[in-house]
């Protein structure tokens, strides 16, 4: 029976990096689940690997049709953006295990839809300062830099990842990343192979 792993982390904590380098390895052979977002596209980033880009419209008809498993909302400084998990028929837990990026808030959703015994979190952890450090690096790349949207989440991502939130949640597997995503996504393979 398969697994859903679901890695989470404030902004810039690197799991776009570590959930790549998961992909990657042969020894865990993991599919994506490929979530579903309303905001921009980022300059980097190719519709259907990150995410699946889609308008509020198609996200109402996703709503309206049943198959969102969860969804959040982020009023940004350039309106609400929605990031949600779409049940769209692609997951096969009989025969595959699969990996996700989410939230506290999402994986307990996923964790709920699916099963406790089928949903595994992942945290991955970053000094503060290094966050701020890297999120600026992104951004500034950018060819639209939104930094007061940066500024927010950073802030956001405070409350939303607290330490009470993670108790609640019961999510215990932790990951510091502060200085190698490479030695961090070793250790999650570890982790996922031990289970």
């Amino acid at each position: 029976m398969g697994s859903i792993y679901c890695i989470m982390g404030k902004s810039s904590s690197g799991k776009d990096t570590i959930f790549k380098l998961l992909l990657e390895r042969e020894d865990i052979r993991l599919k994506t689940i490929v979530s579903y977002t309303t905001r921009p596209i980022r300059s980097h980033e190719k519709p259907g690997e990150e995410y699946n880009f889609v308008s509020i419209q198609e996200k109402d008809e996703l709503l309206a049709s049943g198959k969102v498993v969860e969804i959040r909302e982020y009023n940004t400084v350039h309106g609400p953006w929605f990031y949600f998990t779409v049940d769209d028929g692609k997951l096969d837990l009989a025969n595959n295990d699969y990996l996700i990026i989410g939230t506290v808030q999402s994986y307990v959703k996923i964790r709920d839809y699916f099963g406790k015994d089928k949903v595994c979190p992942i945290y991955i952890e970053v000094d503060d300062g290094i966050r701020l450090s890297r999120a600026l690096e992104r951004e500034r790349v950018q060819e639209h830099p939104k930094y007061e949207e940066m500024c927010r989440r950073f802030l956001a991502d405070q409350l939303d990842f607290a330490e009470e939130k993670l108790a609640e949640a019961e999510i215990s597997n932790i990951f510091n990343n502060d200085e190698n995503s490479k030695i961090t996504a070793d250790k999650i393979a570890a982790f996922i192979n031990g289970r």
